[in-house]
């Protein structure tokens, strides 16, 4: 971890850091309760639950793309930084105030707020290194640790004060959460930010005026591959997003939660996640390093393949504690093994996928192709949500054998198309 830290990046990759963290929490915190909320308070069924939570989750990841839009060619990505965290704030303390009449609102408030903040939280990242692309990936990767320490925190706290005080509480320190990151990013944009991000795009002049030239022809074959990449991290998602729904659901009713005659929160299962990010990322990264010094790094897209391989086998897993769970609740081992492998997934793809856009995307529509790489995370989490929705309407065993094979597919169609794409990808 220190050779990491230690390679000399900007203090306002910290700042970036520090604020992620604090949004990340607020989110996964909010999302650790969300489908119980929904379940156990609304009085909603499991497939209504879960079709609501696909929707708000993959509208979350579409919002990006006008949020990205907007910086570009208005307001800048520092401008949509702030109000992004301030709706966040403003729609989860309308969750923690119990009115039920107000709930989709908040979640209306919610993913607007995630618009304006996620593609240009990792723009602003992108601008900092500037084409220093090796230590780009690194700073995407401490970054990637500051989502996941959030993700980590949240559910303990936000889940802790829900399980013993009630939904609402869980609800007001995500806000809380929040509003500390507000505060940090406000006090100290100015002095370690400069002027990165400060306005759009349409103000900024290049030398030679480039920014304005068109596209030349490796620049589109570059976006088009990322275009490609883009799809096939579609069904990456579509079965990592179970994470809120159908594998929550399992935690809760399928598996056994007692420790030593304690129950455990089902939230907790969703700090595995993050817990294990944390401990893998500078392993992972050390690993990169390693490879890339001998020449035996493997390419952006072989990365994307291997995720794809890595999550289907982890929905393997799951299908067979599916069938297990037929005669009873089973071990939360399973559970554990499975989102040890979906991590090791998800360090393959994630701040690969971040730290590419970085690189490929022209500058003048930095924010906004940052806001497409979202998108994915749109149609994976509608249809995740639809899938999650169909927990108890199908066997555990069916439903996540079905997930298993469709990353599969779109994991061997991608290996048989890795060739083309790393051709148009040399230039990186």
């Amino acid at each position: 971890m220190q050779n990491i830290f230690n390679q000399g990046h900007p203090k306002g990759l910290y700042l970036l850091f520090f604020v992620e963290l604090w949004e990340r929490f607020s989110f996964y915190g909010m999302r650790a309760l969300i489908v119980l909320y929904m379940v156990q308070e609304l009085l909603f069924s499991t497939e209504k639950a879960g079709n609501i939570y696909g929707l708000y989750t993959g509208l979350v990841y579409l919002s990006p793309i006008i949020g990205g839009y907007l910086a570009d060619r208005f307001l800048g990505q520092r401008k949509c930084i702030t109000f992004g965290v301030i709706l966040m704030s403003v729609g989860l303390f309308m969750l923690a105030s119990g009115c039920q009449s107000l709930f989709f609102l908040s979640l209306f408030l919610m993913i607007l707020s995630n618009g304006f903040f996620k593609s240009n939280i990792s723009s602003v990242l992108g601008l900092l290194y500037g084409n220093d692309n090796a230590k780009k990936d690194a700073g995407f990767t401490i970054f990637y640790m500051g989502i996941n320490l959030g993700a980590l925190l949240s559910p303990l706290v936000c889940g802790t004060l829900a399980y013993k005080f009630g939904f609402q509480y869980g609800f007001a320190a995500a806000g809380l959460g929040m509003l500390i990151g507000l505060c940090g990013y406000k006090l100290l944009e100015n002095k370690y930010l400069a002027e990165y991000g400060m306005y759009p795009v349409s103000r900024v002049k290049s030398e030679n005026n480039l920014e304005n030239s068109p596209l030349t022809l490796s620049q589109k074959k570059r976006l088009s591959a990322l275009f490609i990449l883009m799809f096939f991290t579609i069904a990456f998602w579509i079965c990592f997003e179970q994470a809120g729904s159908s594998l929550t659901l399992f935690a809760k009713y399928a598996t056994d939660r007692t420790f030593f005659n304690l129950e455990i929160p089902t939230s907790y299962f969703q700090t595995l996640n993050p817990l294990f990010i944390i401990i893998l990322a500078p392993i992972m990264s050390s690993l990169w390093s390693t490879l890339r010094e001998k020449h035996k790094e493997p390419s952006s897209v072989l990365k994307f393949v291997i995720a794809l391989f890595l999550i289907s086998f982890s929905f393997v897993i799951m299908a067979y504690a599916g069938h297990l769970s037929d005669a009873g609740v089973v071990s939360p081992l399973w559970l554990v093994i499975a989102y040890f492998i979906m991590t090791v997934a998800e360090l393959c793809l994630s701040p690969i996928g971040l730290s590419l856009v970085s690189k490929l995307a022209p500058r003048k529509f930095l924010s906004l192709t940052m806001g497409t790489w979202f998108l994915t995370n749109f149609f994976g989490n509608l249809i995740a949500g639809f899938m999650g929705g169909k927990y108890g309407v199908v066997s555990n065993f069916l439903l996540f054998l079905i997930l298993a094979i469709i990353s599969f597919v779109f994991g061997v169609v991608l290996a048989l198309l890795m060739p083309k794409l790393n051709r148009d990808m040399t230039e990186v």
